[in-house]
């Protein structure tokens, strides 16, 4: 055979394996297996879901990224106070609602400075939906950037730091400047914060707000007196 005629037979053999060498190059990897990400109980997905309540829109929490325990829930409590009074443990970060049957809802909260400031009991003598807020002296000083354009307020609203509903509490007909309320942070719940008193997520404040009249007792623990109701 001559070097011509074997040349032109290694050529469309040649061109052949080429284009089989592109095929295999032009194959796309398997697509990954998708990551699922944490089941979450409908039924807390729909307690914790959007909002419409007045002209307000609640955003809905995604309740996967939250500790199980600050979820709402009822718990076994014992304690001598009747149902229908509000236990408010800062220490834990925990309030509970005491019901029939030593059984408590408790609510997860996070907790400022201002929440540990009083200790004892007291009545709730006020209770307001989207209260408005006004920043004490103190927090204008400390941050007057933040805090200086709002020192004649800022109405209520999903905007407000009070959140949603907020419980006021008296103690003799005395304002004891200590606030239950709710809050626009819901990743600060089961933390310390840096204002505010008792906070709640908005959806927990609301269902507190409903079940609670004016004239309620609550509680407010010491340290030494942390921990001790629930089971």
């Amino acid at each position: 055979m001559t070097p011509s005629r074997a040349a032109a037979l290694w050529r469309p053999l040649t061109a052949s394996l080429f284009v089989m060498g592109l095929s295999a190059c032009a194959q796309t990897a398997p697509e990954p297996p998708k990551v699922e990400g944490p089941k979450v109980d409908p039924s807390l997905a729909s307690m914790y879901a959007p909002i419409q309540d007045g002209d307000e829109t609640i955003p809905g929490v995604d309740v996967s990224k939250m500790d199980p325990k600050n979820v709402r829930q009822v718990v076994d409590y014992k304690t001598g106070y009747p149902a229908g009074t509000i236990v408010v443990d800062p220490y834990s970060r925990f309030l509970y609602l005491v019901m029939e049957g030593g059984k408590a809802m408790r609510y997860g909260v996070g907790v400022a400075k201002a929440g540990m400031e009083f200790e004892g009991e007291a009545d709730i003598s006020r209770k307001a939906q989207w209260p408005g807020w006004v920043p004490t002296q103190n927090m204008i000083k400390r941050d007057p950037e933040r805090y200086g354009p709002l020192a004649s307020g800022l109405e209520g609203g999903i905007k407000n730091p009070l959140g949603a509903r907020a419980l006021y509490l008296y103690q003799g007909g005395k304002d004891t400047l200590y606030r239950i309320h709710g809050t626009n942070e819901p990743w600060s719940i089961g933390k310390s914060v840096s204002s505010g008193c008792i906070r709640l997520l908005n959806h927990d404040i609301i269902d507190l707000h409903r079940r609670v009249p004016k004239g309620s007792k609550v509680v407010v623990l010491g340290p030494e007196e942390s921990g001790k109701g629930e089971i």
